[in-house]
Order: C-alpha cells, then sequence, then structure tokens
C-alpha cells in the first residue's frame, strides 16, 4: 500500500547556485527511479540557518510530496546520505488527500 509522504530536502549549492534547477530536476527523477509518485515539487528558495553548521550558513530547501511504499523511505534516506548535494533530509508521512466537503445549504420553506 502506498502512502503519501513529505520529503524536505536541504541543498548545499556553495559554488553552484545557477544550477539549482537541475539538482532539484535530478533529485526530481531519482525519487521517481525509485518509484515514488510525484505529487508536488516546491522549491523555497534559499535560506539562511539560524546557527551555522560547520562551514555551510545557508542552503536550499525543496520540499517533495509524494506517494510511495513505506520501505522506500529508507532506500532513499540511504541514497541521498551519499549524495554530496544533499545536506539535510527530513521525511515525515501525511495524511491522505481527501476530497472537500460539500458545502450544506440551508432550505428555507
Amino acid at each position: 500500500m502506498k502512502n503519501r509522504y513529505e520529503a524536505l530536502l536541504v541543498l548545499n549549492t556553495t559554488g553552484k547556485e545557477d544550477t539549482v534547477r537541475d539538482i532539484v530536476e535530478r533529485l526530481e527523477s531519482e525519487f521517481q527511479k525509485e518509484g515514488a509518485e510525484i505529487e508536488q515539487v516546491q522549491k523555497m528558495d534559499k535560506r539562511q540557518f539560524s546557527y551555522v553548521a560547520g562551514d555551510l550558513d545557508a542552503g536550499h530547501f525543496v520540499n517533495f510530496i509524494f506517494h510511495a511504499d513505506s520501505q522506500l523511505i529508507t532506500k532513499l534516506r540511504s541514497k541521498f546520505k551519499l549524495d554530496a548535494e544533499v545536506y539535510r533530509q527530513h521525511y515525515q508521512r501525511l495524511r491522505p488527500k481527501t476530497q472537500p466537503r460539500a458545502k450544506k445549504v440551508a432550505v428555507s420553506k
């Protein structure tokens, strides 16, 4: 059974500011190669960190919403851990997307 997930990836783009779009497209294709069905990709631009972690003080944040099996998350974590352009990663299971309820209309007599 496929669940709905959100993956927040922080990209290390030091010296590669003009290739962010290419990196995001490559990561999106990596998700799809592993069997994930991408629902949405949200690029959130470069943000400063609240504290300096090592030699990096900012990163590009990208949010992926996708459908996948639960075993795929472990595979993606280990794959992106080895990727030098992925600085941080966080995965969260989301509730299934539901149809909006129809509004009740008052009937006057």
